[in-house]
C-alpha cells in the first residue's frame, strides 16, 4: 500500500506540463532515431544526452530515460522491415520478422512488436518497484568501506559485459580512470595532470566523454558501413492489425518473455542481446508451430522484442538501487544522473523518494505513450530510413556539437568530443570496451573518495575490511568474477582434451 501511495504521489508530480512535455519529446526523439539502423540505443542516448540539460533534474531525466525506452522500442523497426538490425538484441528479430515482411505482414509483424513491447516494460516497471524497497533497505547499511567495494566489484564485472577479455576490459577502464583524475582534486585542493594547460584545470567534463565516445564513435562506424538503403515496403495503418490467431500465439510468447529479459537484466553482461536468443529457443521450444519458425512464426518477433524490452527495465533495477549499470545503455543513464548532480544508489530511494517514484510513475507513462505514438508513426520511420545516410550524419554531428558546447559555452569540450570520439572509434577497432571506460569515469570520484574515508576508518589496517561482511562479500564477488571466465575455459578445454583421447 506504501508503494502504490507513493507510486500516485508520483503521477501527481509530473502531470504538468514540463515533465510531461520533456518525458514526450524523450520517447518520441529516442524512437525515431533508434529506428535508423547503426545508430541504436547507446548511440541515440549520447547523441541527445545534451537536450536535457536545460531541464529541472525531474525532467531532465524523465527525458534521458524516454529516449532510453523509446530507442528500445525503434530499434526493430529496421529489422523487420529491411532485415538491417542497428543492435546486437535486434538480430532475433529479424528472423521472423523480416520473413513476415515478405509474406506482406510487416503491419502484424511491427504491431505484435510494439505490443510486445508495451506488456514487458510495463511489466519491468511493476517489477522494479517490487525489487526496489527490499534492496534498498539492504543497501543502506553501506558506508565507505561498502561503497568502495561496490566500485571494484562494478569494474570487475565489467570483465563480462562485452565478452572481451579480462585484460582489456581493464585497459579500457584504467583509461576511464585516467581522465577522472584531470583537474582538481576534491580533497587536497591540488591540480593534477594538467600539463600546464589552464583549460584542463577544470577536468574532463562528462558530456563530451559520454556524447564522443558513444555517439560519435558510432556516427564514424556508420560512415565506414557505408551501403546503399533496401527498397522498403509502404505499411498503411490498417495493415496494423494482427489477426486473432496471431495474437492468440502472440500473447504468451509476450508474457514469457517479459519475465526471462526481466531476468537477465538484474545481470551483467550484454542482457538484452541474450535474453532475445534465450526467449527464441524457448518459443521454439514451446511453439506448436515449430516448423515456422525462420519463416515467418509470429512467436519468434512477440517474445524476443519483448525479451528485449523486459532486460531494459531489469537493468534498472541495479543502475537505481546499486548505483551500478550493467549493460552500456545504463552505463550513459548513469552519465546522464550525474550531469543533473543526482546520484542513484543504496541511499537514491531515502534521499529522494519524491525524484524516484516520479521516474517510476513517468516509466509508465513513457510505455503507454510508446505504444499509441508507435504504430501511428510507422509511417514517419519509414520516411526517415529512406533519408540519405550523409545527410543523417551531418545532422546529428551538428546535434551533438552544439548540444555539447551548450552544456558550458565551452569550444574545449567539443574537441574533447572528438578526440573521445576518435577514441572511442579506436576502441572499437582494438575490442576494448567503451562501456568499461564510460562507468570507470563515472565511478572514479566515488572510488576515490570512498578509498580515503576507508583509509582514514581503518587507520591504515588491512583487518579493518574483514569486519565489514558486506563489503567482503562484494570483494569475493569480485575475485569470482574475475577468476570464473578462465576457469570456465580451462574446465572446458580439458574435458574436450579428454573426450578427444
Amino acid at each position: 500500500m506504501e508503494a502504490l501511495n507513493s507510486l500516485m504521489a508520483g503521477f501527481e508530480a509530473i502531470l504538468r506540463p514540463g515533465p510531461l512535455l520533456a518525458m514526450f519529446l524523450g520517447v518520441v526523439v529516442g524512437s525515431l532515431v533508434g529506428a535508423l539502423p547503426g545508430i541504436g540505443p547507446v548511440g541515440a542516448m549520447a547523441v541527445l544526452l545534451p537536450l536535457s540539460f536545460s531541464l529541472d533534474p525531474a525532467a531532465g531525466l524523465l527525458m534521458i530515460t524516454g529516449i532510453f525506452l523509446g530507442s528500445q522500442y525503434g530499434g526493430s523497426t529496421a529489422s523487420i522491415l529491411m532485415n538491417v538490425p542497428g543492435e546486437a538484441s535486434s538480430v532475433v528479430t529479424a528472423i521472423d520478422g523480416h520473413e513476415m515482411t515478405k509474406r506482406g505482414r510487416a503491419g502484424a509483424a511491427l504491431a505484435v512488436s510494439a505490443i510486445g513491447s508495451f506488456v514487458a516494460g510495463t511489466l519491468a516497471v511493476v517489477l522494479l518497484m517490487l525489487a526496489a524497497g527490499p534492496v534498498s533497505e539492504l543497501a543502506l547499511s553501506f558506508s565507505a568501506p561498502e561503497f568502495l567495494a561496490l566500485s571494484v566489484f562494478a569494474l570487475f564485472v565489467l570483465s563480462r559485459l562485452s565478452g572481451g577479455s579480462f585484460s582489456a576490459t581493464m585497459i579500457a577502464a584504467g583509461i576511464g580512470l585516467a581522465l577522472a583524475t584531470v583537474g582538481v582534486d576534491e580533497t587536497s585542493g591540488g591540480v593534477r595532470y594538467t600539463m600546464g594547460s589552464d583549460s584542463l584545470i577544470s577536468g574532463v567534463e562528462i558530456t563530451p566523454v559520454a556524447v564522443g565516445l558513444f555517439g560519435i564513435a558510432e556516427l564514424m562506424l556508420l560512415v565506414e558501413r557505408r551501403g546503399t538503403v533496401p527498397k522498403l515496403p509502404t505499411v498503411r495503418m490498417r495493415e496494423l492489425y494482427p489477426t486473432r490467431a496471431e495474437l492468440r500465439r502472440a500473447t504468451p510468447a509476450m508474457g514469457r518473455g517479459s519475465v526471462l529479459g526481466f531476468l537477465f537484466g538484474l545481470l551483467p553482461g550484454p542482457g538484452a542481446a541474450v535474453s532475445t536468443y534465450a526467449s527464441y529457443m524457448l518459443e521454439r521450444r514451446v511453439s506448436r508451430h515449430k516448423d515456422e519458425f525462420g519463416k515467418g512464426a509470429i512467436e519468434g518477433v512477440a517474445g524476443p522484442e519483448s525479451a528485449n524490452n523486459g532486460a531494459a527495465g531489469g537493468s534498472l533495477v541495479p543502475l537505481l538501487v546499486l548505483g551500478v549499470p550493467f549493460a552500456a545503455p545504463t552505463a550513459l543513464l548513469l552519465a546522464g544522473f550525474t550531469i543533473h548532480g543526482v546520484t542513484p544508489g543504496p541511499l537514491f530511494i531515502d534521499q529522494e523518494p519524491d525524484l524516484f517514484w516520479s521516474l517510476v510513475a513517468g516509466m509508465f507513462l513513457a510505455n503507454v505513450a510508446l505504444l499509441v505514438l508507435n504504430l501511428p508513426l510507422v509511417g514517419v520511420f519509414t520516411a526517415m530510413l529512406r533519408i540519405p545516410r550523409d545527410v543523417l550524419v551531418a545532422l546529428i554531428l551538428l546535434i551533438a556539437a552544439v548540444g555539447t558546447f551548450a552544456a558550458r559555452n565551452s569550444i574545449v569540450d567539443v574537441g574533447w568530443m572528438i578526440a573521445m570520439g576518435i577514441l572511442g572509434y579506436g576502441m572499437v577497432k582494438f575490442g576494448l570496451s567503451r562501456a568499461a571506460l564510460m562507468l570507470a569515469f563515472v565511478v572514479a570520484p566515488l572510488m576515490e573518495r570512498s578509498l580515503l574515508q576507508t583509509l582514514t576508518l581503518s587507520q591504515d589496517d588491512p583487518a579493518y575490511m574483514l569486519g565489514r561482511p558486506l563489503a567482503v562479500t562484494l570483494l569475493l564477488m569480485s575475485l569470482i568474477a574475475m577468476a570464473a571466465p578462465p576457469l570456465a575455459r580451462r574446465y572446458r578445454n580439458s574435458r574436450e582434451t579428454v573426450s578427444v583421447s
